[in-house]
């Protein structure tokens, strides 16, 4: 009896020896699952924490996308202003260009036209300084003409009253047939002053024929009736390259 109580108390030892190990390896790995719990939860804990900062990051991102996207909106609006305002400016410069081109033609055709005016004004410089020269001339032999007219009127005054007579109521007969003498020839104002005059019975529009060495040239016609002598203009003007003084004159008869 005692062995078989020995036996049943080693048994017993033995089983709670087995449930002390089993219960001590049950609460070790008790302990090791709570641990790897606790290890879990940290761990979820801190994923937790990283997805929340992840989420806020996240947020802070889809702010700032947000906000990029806005800005690049900004931008794209700015670049088409300026793009507009290219064009404008663009525009704006071929049409400076153009009028700069036409500015640029119409300053030289004012150039050339300035140039053309002061060649014209220099040449009428010299025209009228020809002119003057020309006047001053004329002028001379018009003071030289109108001394010589006044120097054969001087020389002829005294033979004419000798020979003609007018009392108070007689008039003076018209002659006709008159022969008479080119005194001065003026081929620039085509006329010839002859040798009769108003004396002669002589007056404005009397025709006379010219004679040079007794050869008709031409015809006369009375403009300016002094006592002793006449101017007569040219009817043809060729006459003044072929009259002479001294050329005998003839009054045409009416």
């Amino acid at each position: 009896m005692e062995k078989k109580a020995i036996g049943l108390t080693i048994l017993l030892i033995a089983v709670i020896a087995v449930t002390l190990a089993l219960a001590g390896g049950g609460f070790y790995m008790f302990k090791q699952e709570q641990k790897k719990n606790f290890d879990l939860n940290d761990k979820l804990d801190e994923i937790s924490t990283k997805q929340r900062i992840t989420e806020t990051k996240l947020k802070e991102s889809e702010k700032f996308i947000a906000d990029l996207q806005q800005k690049l909106m900004d931008a794209k609006s700015q670049m088409d202003n300026l793009s507009a305002g290219l064009q404008q400016e663009k525009a704006a410069r071929q049409e400076a260009t153009a009028k700069l081109e036409l500015l640029r033609t119409d300053l030289e055709q004012q150039k050339t036209l300035r140039a053309d005016l002061e060649k014209k004004f220099t040449q009428a410089q010299e025209d009228v300084r020809k002119t003057q020269a020309q006047l001053s001339d004329l002028q001379s032999q018009k003071e030289t003409l109108e001394s010589k007219v006044n120097d054969l009127e001087t020389k002829t005054q005294g033979v004419e009253l000798g020979k003609i007579v007018v009392g108070p109521e007689v008039s003076v007969p018209v002659a006709q047939g008159l022969e008479g003498k080119v005194l001065v020839v003026n081929k620039d104002y085509n006329f010839a002053v002859i040798s009769l005059g108003s004396k002669d019975g002589v007056g404005l529009g009397d025709a006379f024929e010219i004679y040079h060495n007794n050869k008709y040239i031409g015809d006369v016609r009375i403009e300016k009736v002094h006592d002793s002598m006449a101017a007569a203009g040219f009817v043809n003007t060729d006459i003044k390259n072929k009259v002479s003084e001294g050329d005998k004159v003839t009054q045409k008869v009416k």
